[in-house]
């Protein structure tokens, strides 16, 4: 990018370019760019104030509401990277992370701060609140920043320091931090706003990802701001009212999860309102080509899925106009990333497999992190020859199309073959009245391991033995579930993910 840069920056064009348009909105409140600025300056007075300096890291535990912003671009002004604290977790686990990224400060919203300040004292992290109902003792920053002196403004980096620190979900052991640098996020965000999802100014975008997460922080917080579009925030998602927000404030970009489109389409059912949408942008999950299908039906815009990992910045795949759409793909790698397919087995090398051939989905490029916090041993597994090893299974076609098949973790192995959830979860969610749908291995003392699935349906309109009959049909012997188990909802995680490994102890006991 150039000798010197900052996340900051991103903030600080858009306030001089669009002082007065509105930037973030909240209910009835809405925040101009030029504010938003100067309460991050503010903001990062008071850290600095408080002994922050160029290096240290800030945690926030903040949901999307405008102080996150002012809180994060203000700990980037100062020069301190940014760790953002998952709103869901535990004490204990918040505690974990105050201490692996070895925190000076944390910044809480008061309704979380029931987890929160209890790990930040644990941790022996100073803590900042804000929002009414602080706990006796804890400052609120608000007040601090009413009465501070501004900074002049953003302290610039070298491209290669570490901008945030986003911690993965830990499915396999301790949640890992993954530093992203300021080269990292200026080249996605720059990458994805003008070349990949072409933002423009004029844009309203939902902000309904969670901030803390990599999705939501790259391509609506800082794509939204890159090109000074106007970010409607949505602290809570539940799929009637946003609808009706998306409506009311004529949102023309919605970037969402699987789980988030599923329930707008429920919404849909009691509101005949539809919102101006232009683009629509799926990631986090596989979204099912049914539900592409749907969408396109009720709400008449086209989802463009794509795909990429926290450790990836996020995105590095997209359906862009350019090279067309083709839905059950993730599209092809954005521009200065490259996407390849490597033999999987193969641990200290990465040996790519010829074209059309499933494998892992390794990455380089200038999207990729510069490793995982107080961990070398995972960051060398990770990158190998200067590829990031995603963990995940793919297929390339012949006009670079990626086909993500499933996570090698959640890969069945039944009887010896290879059975991969995601693939029977797209024809199972075909079949009437089904609303989600996921697919595990259980334990069994024949196959070694056997076909469930684990499903949300309306009321009375699936029987389990009518399923099974009507997946064999339409799916391989020895693909199809031979159990079937009905929720009223799925685990999700903060993301919106299913959480399959909660629907695996569930249903392994």
């Amino acid at each position: 990018m150039s000798s010197r840069c900052s996340v900051a920056s991103i903030l600080a064009e858009s306030a001089r370019r669009f002082p007065t348009k509105d930037a973030l909105v909240l209910g009835a409140a809405r925040v101009p760019y030029a504010a938003v600025w100067d309460q991050a300056l503010r903001y990062g007075a008071v850290l600095k104030s408080r002994g922050v300096q160029p290096g240290d890291r800030v945690a926030l535990l903040i949901p999307n509401i405008p102080q996150f912003a002012f809180a994060y671009y203000g700990a980037l002004a100062v020069g301190a990277s940014v760790v953002p604290v998952h709103s869901l977790l535990k004490h204990d686990e918040m505690e974990y992370i105050l201490r692996d990224c070895g925190a000076k400060i944390m910044i809480g919203a008061a309704p979380l701060l029931g987890e929160g300040a209890v790990a930040a004292k644990a941790a022996g992290v100073e803590l900042l609140g804000v929002l009414d109902g602080c706990p006796d003792g804890i400052e609120r920053v608000e007040a601090l920043a009413a009465t501070a002196t501004p900074l002049d403004t953003y302290l610039p980096r070298d491209p290669q320091d570490e901008a945030v620190v986003l911690y993965t979900s830990g499915t396999t052991g301790k949640p890992k931090g993954a530093m992203l640098t300021h080269d990292n996020i200026l080249w996605n965000v720059n990458t994805t706003a003008f070349d990949t999802i072409e933002l423009k100014s004029t844009d309203v975008m939902l902000g309904a990802l969670p901030l803390f997460h990599s999705f939501g922080q790259t391509v609506v917080l800082n794509g939204g701001f890159r090109v000074g579009a106007s970010i409607v925030l949505v602290p809570r998602f539940e799929a009637g009212p946003v609808l009706e927000l998306m409506v009311s404030e004529k949102v023309s970009v919605m970037a969402g999860v699987p789980t988030m489109f599923i329930a707008l389409l429920e919404a849909a059912k009691t509101n005949p309102d539809r919102p101006p949408l232009r683009m629509a942008a799926s990631g986090g999950a596989a979204i099912p080509v049914a539900t592409i299908e749907k969408v396109k039906e009720v709400f008449d815009i086209d989802i463009y899925e794509g795909y990429g990992l926290s450790e990836t910045s996020p995105v590095a795949t997209f359906n862009q106009e350019r090279y067309g759409r083709k839905p059950g793909t993730v599209g092809c790698a954005i521009w200065g990333v490259d996407v390849e397919i490597a033999d999987a087995e193969i641990a200290d090398c990465i040996v790519l497999v010829p074209q059309g051939e499933r494998g892992e989905i390794v990455i380089r490029g200038h999207n990729i992190f510069k490793g995982y916090l107080n961990n070398p041993k995972a960051t060398a597994e990770a990158i190998i020859d200067g590829w990031f090893r995603s963990g995940d299974i793919g297929i390339k076609d012949e006009e670079g199309f990626i086909s993500i098949v499933d996570r090698t973790k959640d890969m069945i192995i039944r009887g010896g073959f290879n059975v991969y959830p995601r693939e029977v979860e797209e024809v199972i969610i075909r079949f009437p009245g089904i609303k989600q749908v996921a697919v595990i291995g259980i334990p069994d003392d024949v196959h070694g391991e056997e076909i469930m699935a684990v499903i949300v349906a309306e009321e009375g309109a699936v029987v389990a033995g009518e399923l099974i009959e009507w997946t064999k049909e339409h799916i391989g012997s020895y693909k199809y579930p031979r159990h079937v188990e009905f929720v009223t909802e799925m685990p999700l995680g903060p993301s919106g993910k299913v959480l399959k490994r909660v629907l695996l102890e569930q249903f392994r006991k």
